[in-house]
């Protein structure tokens, strides 16, 4: 209603009292109204037989032609549907009174009247009106309705025994419609064996009561012997000793309401793409076999989890519509694999669940586990192509520790993610410790997030110096974790939690925004012109950000070093994925100076051809090597390949790990140019660094 004009008849003999209404509501409201004043009843009528209806009568009792109920009479009987309020003086009040008995919507004492009060009654007096006219019409729906309903009307008489039967009965059950059933069993007999018993139940549960309502839905019996669904309503009357006497209602035939109910519930409950059960079945069925085992511990069941490996890949690179094949191909190998009584569902996207019933142990999980894996030992046709997918699967056997299905689904992908990590399991059945596991890494992913914003990280460096002469020729720059409660941390005890928490990307830049700072600070202080490199561990991901190479290289502008002297560190992994688009930003960057190690080399899977291709500047031998150097064993031939390698592509080559004098003579001997390694230094703060070079300076001037 707000912001509408209400227009208003106001049916007032006396001008003072009209104009103390006209100013009421002249008031700043939220409505506009539109006063139109008339000073008897004849000229009220021909207002509203000769003009729009109004939204509401203010109608005065004591008019000069006409006085009391007589007045409003005519008014209602003129103006059915319009809101009447009485404007009665106090003497007046029982005949206002009877007024609203007799369909006015309020009364008002004139001299207890204010402009509130009689703009809060305006618009409750429409209100009501407006509800009162929409309850009539949805009244007459509804006995439309009632008429016009496709029921069977039926009537049982106690006395008698007899029954009627509408002509809608036989077309409901398929008799011929001069076939006629008068007796209540000619009902109850075709009432299913698994309905009659609550439909007998339902019409004597309440013998205390003398008229008792009912409603019950059930099959019944078609004469073709099929079973529709009706819906039964009526009223039962019982005698003193609890007897039905007399009952009569309707019966409709619901089977296609059923029909559809069914298939919303199958539509709710199942997956639309796959056809599988969804998450919601899925939990109420582990829900049901969390209740059997309770009662009965030798019920014993597993839940196994799994996801699809490198689906996103599959979606990235051949679209939805393949990642959708893929999923729909697998739901059907699934359940050719699942034994009868067990259940498979899809959780979510690329994530599967299976319900493993009645166990006698682990091993029985362990071979539906293997089917599963067997499955995917064959080639899918996805998008006019064959292509191999593969899973890691988490179990959870039930115990008597568990109280819900979560609980059941936590720790089944719990032994999933454990699956995945491991390189040589591909099945991994849930344990305790992994629970403790998944909260100490919680409680990381806690600590982590408040240390960015604690400032508790911090950059260290080791130096990188020269096999001959252990003359330092560049830092490395370490990311260190000044945790406090657990003292200084490596990345190898967080890193994992950093990357899955995307914050790698994050700590990365500004990682290289320190080393890059304090590499101009120590060229100004300690090296007056000799070359210092700074290297810095990145992630390819970091390359995959839009405008990551401009970025970069305005650091190292802002910075003030030269762009040679910084080099970036990545691992063959992180060279190899999304190839092109880091290829292209890598040589974006060595165009403009900056250099590229490749980090861990001999761990991975780098090619000679791609070496080429990607003209990286040095080769990081990995710890591995080094750490199992002695005479001429496999680790020399390697690092002697490595490093006649960089020779002929003039590639530098540095070796990492180095920890004893006999792995530094033998690198010299395998005339490796560069190394670091504890042997030398460990990573160190900025200022130990900084001295390292101080006393290095010294000893050359």
């Amino acid at each position: 209603m707000n912001g509408e004009t209400i227009d208003v008849l106001l049916v007032e003999d006396n001008p003072q009292e009209a104009e103390i209404v006209r100013l009421y509501l002249a008031k700043k409201y939220t409505h506009n109204y539109n006063i139109r004043h008339v000073r008897s009843i004849s000229a009220a009528l021909t207002e509203l037989a000769s003009r729009e209806q109004p939204s509401v009568v203010l109608l005065d009792l004591h008019l000069p032609d006409t006085q009391g109920l007589e007045g409003f009479r005519h008014v209602s009987g003129a103006a059915p549907g319009v809101p009447v309020i009485i404007l009665t003086n106090c003497n007046e009040e029982s005949t206002a009174a009877s007024a609203v008995r007799h369909g006015a919507q309020d009364y008002l004492i004139k001299r207890e009247v204010n402009a509130a009060l009689l703009h809060r009654a305006i618009l409750y007096a429409i209100e009501r009106q407006r509800s009162e006219q929409a309850l009539i019409k949805i009244k007459e729906r509804y006995a439309l309705a009632v008429a016009g309903a496709n029921d069977c009307i039926w009537d049982w008489d106690a006395m008698s025994d007899t029954a009627y039967f509408s002509p809608r009965w036989n077309e409901l059950v398929g008799l011929a419609p001069d076939i006629v059933n008068d007796r209540l069993r000619d009902w109850f007999e075709r009432v299913h064996p698994e309905d009659i018993g609550d439909l007998r139940r339902l019409l004597r549960a309440n013998p205390d009561v003398e008229r008792q309502h009912f409603e019950h839905e059930h099959r019944l019996r078609h004469d073709n012997g099929e079973y529709i669904w009706v819906y039964a309503r009526g009223v039962v009357l019982h005698d003193v000793q609890g007897e039905p006497t007399r009952m009569a209602g309707s019966i409709s035939g619901i089977t296609k309401r059923k029909e559809t109910e069914h298939e919303l519930i199958h539509r709710a409950l199942h997956d639309p793409l796959t056809g599988l059960p969804n998450r919601v079945l899925f939990i109420d069925r582990l829900q049901q076999a969390l209740r059997r085992y309770k009662r009965n511990n030798a019920l014993r069941f597993a839940v196994l989890y799994f996801d699809l490996d490198r689906f996103k890949f599959v979606n990235d690179s051949l679209g939805h519509s393949a990642g959708d094949s893929l999923l729909i191909s697998t739901a059907r190998r699934l359940m050719s694999v699942i034994r009868p009584g067990d259940t498979v569902a899809r959780m979510g996207g690329d994530e599967f669940a299976v319900l493993v019933s009645d166990i006698d142990d682990e091993s029985d999980t362990a071979q539906v586990a293997e089917r599963i894996h067997n499955l995917f030992q064959q080639e899918f046709s996805i998008a006019g192509r064959g292509m191999y997918t593969s899973a890691s699967i988490g179990v959870a056997v039930a115990t008597r520790h568990y109280e819900s299905p979560e609980e059941l689904l936590r720790d089944a992908d719990l032994a999933m993610y454990r699956a995945k990590r491991s390189e040589t399991e591909n099945t991994v059945i849930f344990d305790t410790t992994m629970h403790q596991a998944a909260i100490s890494r919680l409680n990381m992913e806690t600590d982590l997030r408040r240390a960015v914003a604690r400032g508790e990280f911090v950059v260290y460096y080791q130096p990188i110096v020269t096999v001959q002469d252990q003359r330092i020729v560049a830092f490395e720059a370490l990311l260190r974790w000044l945790h406090p409660d657990k003292g200084l941390l490596a990345p190898e005890s967080f890193l994992p939690v950093v990357e899955d928490t995307g914050m790698l990307a994050k700590l990365s830049w500004w990682v290289l925004e320190q080393a890059c700072r304090q590499a101009r600070e120590w060229r100004g202080t300690f090296v007056n012109g000799t070359p210092l490199g700074m290297s810095v561990n990145v992630s390819a991901g970091m390359f995959r950000a839009e405008h990551a190479a401009q970025r970069l290289k305005s650091i190292v502008v802002d910075s003030g070093i030269r762009p040679q002297d910084l080099s970036l560190e990545l691992t063959e992994r992180d060279c190899m994925d999304h190839e092109e688009a880091t290829q292209a930003t890598l040589a974006e960057l060595r165009r403009f100076g900056i250099r590229i190690h490749m980090d861990d080399f001999g761990t991975g899977y780098a090619s000679l051809s791609y070496l080429q291709r990607c003209a990286y500047d040095t080769l990081k031998i990995d710890r591995s090597f080094v750490q199992t150097l002695g005479g001429e064993g496999e680790s020399a031939a390697i690092i002697k390949t490595i490093v006649g390698l960089g020779e002929m592509l003039n590639i530098n080559v540095v070796a990492e790990g180095v920890e004893s004098q006999a792995q530094l003579d033998a690198l010299a001997s395998l005339r490796c140019p560069e190394a670091q390694g504890f042997w030398f230094s460990r990573p160190v703060t900025s200022s130990e660094a900084g001295e390292m070079l101080r006393r290095a300076h010294a000893r050359q001037h």
